[in-house]
């Protein structure tokens, strides 16, 4: 039975076989179940018998070698234990491991009383009588000392007489509580040079609170891909698994079979070979039955079904009094269905981290080389914080030079990073829910990142994607973010793999793409005339001094274009060629004095002229745009008045900011029903608003400043803020550093209450980038 003195594996039990009289019978028994539930056991056996008789109890040094290299030392204590000097002298090896290296003891109490053993009564009290008169004293005290701190660790062992006498019943609770200790002392490999881990670890195991509140706690570990979740989840699980009665980690639960995640978590916990499943319900149900009585510590890795968790039946009664459940996933939404007691978002890591981690695969030690230090930021800064494409960029870059540094990072800052780093990032993508999510999330990295959200749900739901259920579904897949702006953000490693998409859908001939945002790729498209039906969104951004220009016949074959950007961009020729599909036009400086009668877009819900050369909005025509919700037309110096809105029945916001010769608000904005609110600070040369805009039933909100100069505000206001009788006002008038002058003094003062809603898609052209960059 014994294994190879040769063997330099570390055994998981070291089985010290008792005396003579239970060592074939009993403690044989339990060889055999230990070794058909796949644990490695040491236990001498009757080859030794001979050696035993001849040694006078000392025991050969490769048997010491085993006890140290054991995991667990197990101890059956029977009426003939005495008997065996070996016994005796193993045990003393036994209790010195186990102060010295931490092993684990478990000791059996095989129908004796362990209060005998402890006092060393009866038959041990005889026995030991027996070696004080032919064995030297200080042995025979050390043998007492280390039986009788056996015989103390009880509450670790198992006595046969508090059972009901089956040995079998009783091998298999044996059995079941060596499980619990082995499955929990294999700590997980994790890179040896973590950083910033601690503290994150830290906050974590707060919540976990193990060893404090006797409850089931379920937490949850949320963060994008690459952001260090399963790293973070194992140094919490190699920190705590030892204060559990079994442990299991389960890894890429994403990737694996559900009856194979059923059978490694009943087999971690209790380390069983004759457990197997054969379907899933069989596997919830051997989970719910044998695991139900257990303190247990589970991580559930890379979490996204709910069907995941209820094969592996998690729920707060699925374990043990004391158990604690950590998941980790990049789907919030996921973790608020499954009613988690603690949901932490795992931050990215600061810049100091960064640096330290790139570090350490650039160079192996916690700081750059002197001449790679720029460098080393400059790397930083393209990372984000983020973990994954540290480790790979500064792996990639071990060795290099600085000049060969400075070409990677050029290059990764040009076009994108490694195949890598996306790879893993498109699992999120792969994972969204259907086609409209997808084109949302494209969107919104091709040309949405940094604007206000709400207006682009307004665009994406003119395009008919649903975007309030699939801006939530970005949000709770960590993909996207809303700043305390309101503002869409985006990693920029997430918005390069998004773009990264759309140039994979036609590497060579950008005029196939799906969405175009380079300059470059922009104007090769249109100096080739090669724009196709594929293209959907387009932004082209050029220098006011550039005076770029484009013929609209260029735009004639992109029918399906949806979103158009452009920044300081000349048309020649009809408007009627671009695509009637465009639900969004943004044309910072707009070069024409009045929009063309050809300008026929009946499908647009928002426009942006910002820093337009307009005068007046559009020649007197039948143009009708009954989709339009929102106008921005600020910072636009020579637009002397507003245009009809009766042509603009459901536009909700207008945005007339700066606006600085606007002197006339048509009277018709009065009549429209669903206009909430209204810019009009720094206009300062208009003087007065139509009266029946104060009797609108739905502005909320309204924009002024000191520099307006109007003559019978106070009046119009006077009468819109009237009180009904139980005192709350009609309606709420918000104004944005604007002293009301008092009615009956006619000073300064009444309400001064800043609004945060004023931010149109985009009040100036470089606002968003620069606020993007920062970030």
């Amino acid at each position: 039975m014994a294994s190879s003195s040769e063997d330099d594996r570390k055994d998981d039990v070291y089985l010290s076989s008792g005396g003579e009289d239970i060592r074939r019978t009993f403690t044989d028994h339990l060889y055999c179940s230990l070794k058909d539930h796949q644990f490695d056991v040491f236990m001498y056996g009757d080859e030794y018998d001979d050696k035993l008789e001849e040694s006078n109890g000392a025991i050969p040094e490769h048997l010491i070698q085993a006890i140290e290299r054991s995991k667990v030392a197990v101890v059956v204590i029977s009426r003939g234990y005495l008997e065996s000097l070996w016994c005796l002298e193993e045990l003393v090896k036994i209790m010195e491991c186990r102060k010295t290296l931490g092993q684990l003891f478990f000791p059996i109490f095989y129908d004796v009383d362990p209060f005998d053993v402890r006092i060393q009564s009866g038959s041990f009290a005889q026995a030991f009588q027996k070696y004080e008169q032919k064995i030297n004293e200080e042995k025979v005290h050390l043998w007492r000392k280390a039986l009788r701190e056996a015989a103390l660790s009880l509450s670790d062992g198992l006595n046969l007489r508090k059972t009901d006498g089956h040995e079998g019943n009783f091998i298999r609770n044996v059995i079941s509580q060596i499980t619990g200790k082995l499955s929990i002392i294999t700590s997980l490999e994790v890179p040896t040079n973590l950083v910033g881990i601690d503290s994150r670890v830290r906050d974590i195991s707060k919540h976990l609170d193990v060893g404090g509140s006797n409850d089931i706690r379920t937490i949850g570990i949320l963060g994008m891909c690459g952001l260090g979740k399963t790293t973070v989840a194992k140094a919490i699980f190699n920190k705590h698994h030892h204060n559990f009665d079994g442990a299991s980690f389960l890894q890429n639960v994403r990737e694996k079979k559900l009856i194979d995640l059923q059978e490694q978590l009943l087999s971690d916990i209790l380390k069983a070979a004759y457990i197997g499943v054969s379907c899933i319900d069989e596997g919830t149900k051997e989970i719910e039955q044998r695991l139900g009585n257990r303190r247990v510590l589970v991580v559930i890795d890379d979490l996204d079904s709910v069907e995941q968790i209820d094969a592996l039946d998690i729920k707060p009664d699925s374990f043990g009094l004391g158990s604690r459940i950590i998941m980790t996933s990049r789907n919030k939404h996921l973790l608020k269905i499954l009613n988690v007691d603690k949901i932490c978002p795992l931050p990215a890591m600061s810049e100091r981290e960064a640096l330290e981690l790139l570090s350490w695969h650039a160079f192996r030690k916690n700081d750059p080389d002197e001449e790679y230090v720029e460098l080393s930021r400059k790397a930083v800064g393209y990372c984000g914080g983020l973990p994954l494409a540290l480790e790979v960029l500064g792996f990639y870059l071990r060795t290099k030079s600085t000049i060969e540094w400075e070409t990677v990072l050029d290059k990764w800052n040009r076009s994108q990073p490694y195949r890598e780093i996306h790879k893993r990032l498109e699992i999120s993508y792969d994972g969204l829910t259907d086609d409209d999510v997808k084109a949302i999330f494209l969107d919104i990295s091709c040309f949405f990142t940094g604007m206000n959200k709400d207006h682009v749900m307004t665009v994406l739901d003119g395009c008919q994607f649903y975007p309030e259920i699939g801006i939530r579904e970005l949000q709770d897949q960590c993909l996207v973010t809303v700043d305390k702006e309101g503002n869409l953000m985006m990693h920029d490693l997430i918005q390069g793999m998004g773009r990264e998409i759309v140039h994979a859908e036609s590497p060579y001939n950008p005029g196939k793409r799906s969405r175009l945002w380079h300059n470059e790729d922009i104007t090769d498209v249109l100096t080739k005339q090669s724009g196709t039906e594929d293209i959907e969104g387009l932004t082209l951004d050029m220098q006011e001094s550039d005076e770029c220009s484009f013929s609209s016949e260029l735009f004639r074959n992109m029918q399906s274009l949806r979103l158009l950007k452009l920044n300081n961009i000349k048309l020649t020729g009809s408007y009627h060629n671009l695509s009637k599909e465009l639900r969004w036009l943004c044309w910072h400086g707009f070069p024409l004095e009045v929009i063309p009668k050809d300008f026929d877009q009946p499908n647009l819900v928002a426009i942006d002229l910002s820093y337009s050369k307009l005068i007046r909005v559009w020649e007197d025509s039948d143009l009708l745009l009954e989709k339009l919700k929102l106008l921005n037309l600020s910072h636009s110096p020579n637009l002397a008045k507003t245009p009809d809105f009766s042509r603009l029945p459901n536009l909700e916001e207008v945005i007339l900011n700066d606006c600085e010769s606007l002197s006339e608000v048509h009277s018709s904005i009065g009549n429209l029903e669903r206009l909430t609110l209204v810019n009009l600070e720094g206009c300062k040369n208009l003087k007065d608003l139509p009266l029946n805009f104060f009797n609108s039933k739905s502005i909320e909100t309204l924009i002024l400043n000191s520099r307006s100069r109007f003559e019978n505000l106070a009046e119009g206001l006077g009468k819109s803020c009237q009180k009904t009788a139980d005192g709350t006002p009609i309606r709420q008038i918000l104004c944005l550093t604007w002293p009301v002058p008092s009615p009956d003094k006619g000073g300064g003062g009444g309400r001064q209450v800043v609004d945060s809603r004023h931010s149109m898609i985009t009040s100036n052209p470089y606002e968003n980038e620069s606020r993007t960059k920062s970030r």
